[in-house]
């Protein structure tokens, strides 16, 4: 059985697979001949990250499809209950990838909060002649310890933000619709985990007042408004420091921008954005927003979970 993996995958997942008697190819294919090549080349299974899309049309083209699978959390570029509803396993990696973007959604807001990204930005420039300005500039910042920290979507990433958070000495708050009272441990190297237990909230404009720095970790909605629109982000605690590692158009990027002209919102730090793999200039210079191009998962360790938590369910399903 032939294995494409589109968006590639670790070296050790490849060793498992081809020990389990698979054939695996790492090479891209052009998303306008990837139909095609399956066809072609006798693909039973694809596996994708967030370049490839796996659209109605290609699941009708390719009948000897048996399994489409997405290397990470969320799975918006695969039309998942059709390609059900036509027989094939649609499979994702929703816990390997959850300490490797909550470390970015946590390094983010210490940047934020010390104006780092841009200071980094300016030093090489003009730090030589413009020193006193720049330390001026960027001698304004703020600690993380003691500031509440609103985790809206408190699934494995959420929680794994959490962890960090209280680690980091922050109040945190929990806003998920389906989540009962979770337990989460703060491993404490040497020492064991320091167990807390969170009991989310429901409805987010509740306490958003509250919070210094929200952080989202939720899917687009189905009617596709943000979480975070011109409404949300007036009733926001002036300053608010935002983080988006979930998915573009969570956060409404108009009203963001406003939001950081008047003040309403301090900073913003974004990994992913309404219209990758082109995203908006606008958002990119900007001096307030943090900008990194979807690479919330994107560790060594990460990906080899990745690969091998993929494997291991191709290897069950397909042998």
């Amino acid at each position: 059985m032939k294995i494409l993996a589109n968006d590639g995958i670790s070296k050790d997942a490849v060793a498992a697979l081809e020990k389990a008697g698979f054939s695996v190819s790492t090479t891209k294919v052009n998303q306008e001949q990837l139909i095609d090549h399956i066809n072609k080349e006798n693909i039973a299974a694809l596996l994708v990250r967030s370049a490839t899309t796996a659209r109605k049309d290609m699941i009708d083209a390719c009948p000897g499809l048996k399994l489409i699978g997405r290397g990470g959390v969320g799975m918006d570029n695969i039309d998942v209950d059709y390609a059900r509803g036509k027989g094939l396993h649609v499979i994702n990696t929703p816990g390997a990838s959850s300490q490797s973007v909550a470390e970015l959604v946590i390094g983010t807001m210490f940047s934020l909060s010390r104006d780092l990204f841009h200071s980094h930005r300016n030093m090489p420039v003009s730090g030589e002649k413009d020193f006193e300005v720049l330390k001026k500039k960027y001698g304004k910042g703020q600690e993380l310890r003691g500031k509440t920290v609103g985790i809206v979507g408190f699934g494995r990433i959420g929680q794994s933000v959490a962890s960090y958070a209280l680690g980091c000495g922050m109040k945190v708050i929990a806003i998920d619709l389906y989540t009962n009272p979770v337990e989460i441990k703060v491993p404490i190297v040497g020492h064991g985990d320091v167990k807390i237990m969170i009991t989310p909230k429901k409805e987010l404009m509740e306490i958003i007042g509250e919070l210094d720095y929200i952080s989202l970790h939720v899917p687009k909605q189905p009617n596709g408004a943000a979480v975070l629109g011109e409404a949300e982000l007036a009733k926001t605690k002036k300053g608010v420091i935002l983080v988006n590692a979930a998915r573009g158009g969570v956060i409404n990027e108009d009203a963001l921008l406003k939001a950081i002209e008047s003040g309403q919102v301090r900073a913003a730090g974004l990994d992913v954005f309404e219209k990758e793999p082109t995203p908006r200039k606008d958002l990119l210079v900007s001096e307030k927003i943090a900008s990194t191009p979807h690479i919330g998962a994107a560790t060594d360790e990460a990906q080899d979970r990745i690969g091998i938590e993929l494997a291991e369910q191709i290897i069950n399903l397909l042998k």
